[in-house]
């Protein structure tokens, strides 16, 4: 299939997550909205087995596209934030990012301090997402240094906008649920549901480069657990060859999306699935919602 020409502004997309993330997928949400509204049926749940910074799915909640959202995560720092917010106490995670002094001092103290509950890993992490060059969130990212127009580590830190964003959260949060572990068992779980909608966007490697802590994933093992999904499912990649193989192997559709990174260089991105609809895409404005709205 030959790739949409039609590129939208990512800033008409709302940013509900409090991540950033390199390869964040707010400048999706306009095809994924239109995905949603060719399925036949309303899905009951919709389900994000490797929920990272979760936009896609959190901003299906606040379109009221699905009935409720699951995000599963295996990475203990981010589904702790993820497990805070379901579970009530994204108040107090708010509360805490308003009274935070950022300092170099105060940054390393939090990220070199050991977790006592689960609202200091969530804060932790948050703190880390933030503060690390490009929201990276592997082991042996550094911090930041310059910082956006030479503000340095304050530059990416939005109290306010987190705030706001984590309270929305809160508003919705009995429609908002949580696991902890693999994406891959999830989907095997849930294969047999048809009132499931699934957004698959797997950990990937760039350039040898890890961005986040688990990185590694069985990609034939997914794509087998993806093929036997009975309810509808977008699954995210980089193009190469190797996933193109993949899909023809599996007996999935593919088409490509073109989308444009932080710097404005177009590149495409394959979405997997069945049926899928064209669509306008969006051209990303900075990391992933990591600016003030």
């Amino acid at each position: 299939m030959s790739p949409t020409n039609g590129i939208v502004n990512v800033a008409s997309v709302p940013h509900r997550s409090p991540f950033r993330y390199p390869g964040g997928k707010t400048w999706l949400v306009p095809y994924v909205r239109r995905w949603l509204a060719s399925l036949r049926q309303r899905p009951a749940e919709f389900v994000e087995p490797f929920a990272g910074g979760g936009i896609v799915g959190l901003s299906a909640i606040f379109d009221d596209s699905v009935d409720s959202a699951t995000l599963v995560e295996l990475d203990p720092g981010v589904g702790a934030v993820w497990s805070v917010i379901a579970l009530g106490d994204g108040p107090k995670l708010a509360q805490r990012i308003e009274a935070f002094d950022v300092t170099r001092e105060n940054v390393q103290a939090v990220l070199e301090r050991r977790p006592r509950t689960k609202l200091d890993r969530a804060f932790a992490c948050i703190v880390r997402n933030r503060m690390q060059r490009g929201g990276i969130m592997a082991p042996g990212a550094s911090l930041m240094n310059a910082g956006e127009n030479g503000r340095g580590l304050s530059s990416r830190w939005y109290p306010a906008t987190l705030k706001r964003r984590l309270l929305d959260l809160h508003e919705l949060r009995d429609r908002l649920r949580f696991f902890a572990g693999d994406g891959i068992a999830y989907l095997q779980q849930i294969a047999l549901r048809d009132d499931v909608a699934c957004f698959i966007d797997p950990p990937y490697t760039v350039a040898g480069r890890r961005l986040y802590a688990h990185s590694e994933l069985d990609h034939e093992s997914l794509f087998a657990a993806a093929a036997q999904l009975r309810g509808p499912f977008l699954m995210t990649y980089d193009d190469a060859p190797a996933v193109r193989d993949l899909a023809q192997r599996f007996g999935l559709d593919w088409t490509l999306l073109p989308m444009k990174n932080a710097h404005h260089a177009l590149r495409m991105e394959l979405a997997i699935g069945r049926n899928l609809p064209s669509a306008e895409v969006a051209t990303p404005s900075g990391e992933a919602g990591d600016r003030p709205a």
